[in-house]
């Protein structure tokens, strides 16, 4: 091994391996003992990597290591190598100097393991690699102790998001300082500045950690997802006590695990839940795609999904099977119960033309259709499964001449538990009361994080193909039989699925109150929020809203006892903050939307411009538009538009390929240094361009509309 490199000052000093573990052996850490039986070392340790993407053969892709950054502790003790054999070797012998095995493990972050497992999966053994998604690992470990976790995963956030958030330590992302496009390989002499970015990112992910170990006081409790953090905290709530994570009684543990008993799921009913689950419904009024409109205010809901889970009665009972005997037996079941069902709908049309409710994509039937940028206008026939709450949108929405329904299932309503209700209120009370609170920064983003999480681990998928890694991926398709009997027969298990269903689903019926009720001046809409004109006019729509949500609130904290004023705290400043409410979320001076996640807005308040564009990059892709249109505003809303063209260097975004074979060759570096390349496997990444186009069937669909072909239902609202 030719030594590691440590950067001391403006120096890179090149270290013997006997060297760098003598300083790593003078680390103080404390170790953790489990009851999984696995010791922990309690010690803070980042990896990175840096690769470059280049093709061979004119046509063959080609991605390999270059560098490779390890981070202890702190910024003392950060080390560079340029092979994995010099990787493989350090490993080895952090092994030897910690004393390490399966059941006495280092934990190393990696921030997007993904990427970096890629192109070291085959320099190791493993004992253990944990995986929902392909190719996307949460956490690996080596059969020697070695356990990496993805940070990313963990927080959330991106690498220069995560800077902005740290509290003990402040450290930006540096942004633009490394040229990815230059060939680099391990023999290629690095600059100063090229250093001083990979040690950067280490520093980053080593300060994340240190600012988690403070908190949960012990490594082997850091959660492995954001969701975890939350499912933790929920879990904890219904079955145990505040303190102590010891059971608070019998009588509270055995109690909440009755109800879970109670509520299960059958492989029929939850096939149809899967089904019916959408998430939040985010569109465009058509009359206005194209156009720029001027004063357009935007409002959104203060926790919408937490909001409903505490306001709204769900499912908690099983899936009872119904059979309906005449139609007014229909009425008398959604009025009482929580209702799943399939319905199919012949000769449908949109009371509303130019916005609409039913997704496309979630008709398992369609025939004769008229598709409104991915939404139903029109149908001969439709056929879809959904919930009672969906139905009460859709009959504000369409007409139809006829309708079936099928495998109607009912459920036994109430609110959530107390436990999951106290949950989220204390979650909103901290997010609210701690934000911009010095010193309590930590505990601030934490409780933002798993509010807005507790939604997310309702909807977990109960079946789901097994991701297994031994020596390449492998995907098992999914027992259904056996997962549903593992989930209801699970003594962990604090959450019924259908609970997720509905909330989104509350969550869209709440949306779609206030889009039906600015009519024309509704502008443009996603999950929580609403964009629209003429604000005063609107107002007593917003005032009523708020009122009645309040009114809800205040009925199920009359049933729990619950303190209302516990659904309203205080921010730093004094002012109260009312869980569910509309609230003025901006104004801007100009507005233009060209479908679902596209829209330029420019902000009254400060003139300036904001791109949303799902696949661009709002910062790099807006810098571009203004440099073409020399920062002219009028110019960017115009060149904002059908066959917009981003190139590939401004896009800030990248397409990636994996490459699973191994390669080797001699590659010329950007310095003209010839050097040995070779990887097991990687992923090649290259710059992507970005064109907007309106889909072919969305601008028929706005040209019938502008021409006034579309007939709209009788009882247009």
């Amino acid at each position: 091994m030719k030594g590691l490199i440590k950067k001391t000052g403006q120096f890179l000093k090149r270290l013997e391996l006997k060297d760098v573990l003598k300083e790593i052996s003078e680390i103080e850490y404390t170790t953790i003992n489990t009851n999984k039986k696995v010791e922990y070392l309690n010690l803070e340790v980042a990896f990175d990597i840096e690769a470059t993407s280049t093709y061979i053969n004119l046509d063959e892709k080609f991605a390999f290591m270059y560098l490779w950054t390890i981070g202890f502790k702190d910024s003392n003790y950060i080390y560079h190598g340029r092979t994995w054999g010099e990787f493989q070797e350090l490993i080895q012998s952090l092994n030897k100097l910690f004393n390490l095995s399966p059941s006495r493990r280092l934990v190393i972050y990696v921030h997007n393991l993904g990427y970096e497992f890629q192109f070291m999966r085959k320099y190791f053994d493993w004992e253990e690699v944990f995986s929902i998604e392909l190719r996307k690992p949460i956490k690996a470990v080596t059969t020697s102790g070695i356990e990496f976790r993805c940070s990313y995963i963990l927080s959330g956030f991106s690498l220069e998001r995560l800077a902005k958030n740290l509290v003990s330590h402040k450290v930006e992302k540096l942004i633009g300082n490394l040229d990815y496009s230059l060939i680099r390989h391990s023999e290629t002499d690095l600059t100063i500045q090229e250093i001083d970015y990979a040690i950067n990112d280490v520093l980053i992910v080593l300060y994340y950690i240190n600012e988690q170990i403070n908190y949960y006081k012990d490594i082997s409790k850091i959660p492995n997802t954001n969701t975890g953090r939350v499912r933790r905290f929920v879990r904890d709530r219904c079955y145990y006590s505040d303190k102590n994570h010891k059971k608070a009684s019998k009588g509270k543990y055995f109690r909440y695990r009755k109800l879970m008993e109670d509520l299960t799921l059958d492989p029929m009913t939850y096939k149809m839940l899967t089904r019916a689950f959408m998430g939040g419904f985010t569109h465009a009024n058509a009359n206005y795609t194209g156009k720029v409109l001027e004063d357009v205010t935007s409002i959104d809901f203060n926790s919408s999904y937490p909001a409903v889970m505490l306001s709204e009665q769900f499912p908690m009972s099983r899936a009872i099977p119904t059979k309906l005997t005449k139609e007014k037996n229909f009425e008398y079941y959604r009025k009482r119960f929580c209702l799943l069902f399939d319905v199919k709908f012949t000769g449908l049309i949109a009371k509303i033309p130019q916005e609409n409710y039913i997704s496309e994509s979630k008709c398992w039937k369609l025939e004769g259709a008229l598709i409104n940028n991915g939404r139903v206008q029109k149908a001969d026939i439709l056929a879809t499964t959904i919930t009672e709450v969906d139905f009460e949108i859709i009959e504000q929405c369409y007409e139809w001449e006829k309708m079936e329904i099928a495998n109607l299932h009912r459920y036994y309503k109430g609110y959530l538990p107390y436990a999951i209700i106290q949950s989220i209120i204390k979650l909103y009370e901290d997010k609210t009361v701690l934000k911009g609170v010095e010193g309590s920064e930590v505990e601030y983003l934490l409780s933002k994080g798993m509010l807005n999480s507790v939604y997310g681990m309702c909807v977990t998928a109960v079946v789901r193909d097994e991701i297994a890694y031994t020596d390449d991926w492998e995907i098992n398709p999914a027992d259904i039989e056996k997962q549903i009997q593992d989930y209801n027969e699970s003594k962990n298990r604090f959450l019924y699925y259908p609970w997720g269903i509905w909330t989104t689903a509350f969550a869209r019926r709440n949306l779609w109150y206030g889009i039906i009720a600015m009519g024309n001046d509704y502008v443009y809409s996603d999950t929580d929020s609403i964009k629209f004109l003429n604000y005063e006019k609107h107002k007593p729509f917003i005032e009523a809203y708020n009122k009645n949500l309040i009114k809800k609130l205040k009925k199920m904290c009359s049933l729990y006892k619950i303190p209302i004023e516990k659904l309203k705290p205080k921010t730093k400043e004094g002012k109260e903050k009312f869980i569910g409410l509309w609230d003025f979320d901006g104004h801007y001076s100009k507005f233009k939307t060209l479908g679902s996640k596209r829209y330029l807005v420019e902000h009254s308040k400060t003139g300036e411009l904001e791109l949303t564009v799902a696949g661009l990059s709002k910062k790099e892709g807006l810098e571009y538009m203004k440099q073409v249109c020399n920062n002219d505003h009028e110019k960017v809303f115009a060149m904002f538009d059908d066959e917009l063209y981003i190139p590939a260097d401004k896009t800030g975004k990248n397409t990636h390929t994996y490459i699973d074979s191994e390669m080797e060759c001699m590659i010329l570096d950007y310095r003209g240094k010839e050097g040995k390349a070779e990887a097991r496997s990687g992923i090649h990444l290259e710059k992507a361009e970005f064109t907007l186009s309106l889909a072919r069937e969305y601008v028929n669909f706005l040209n019938m509309l502008k021409a006034g072909y579309l007939y709209k239902g009788q009882k247009y609202i």
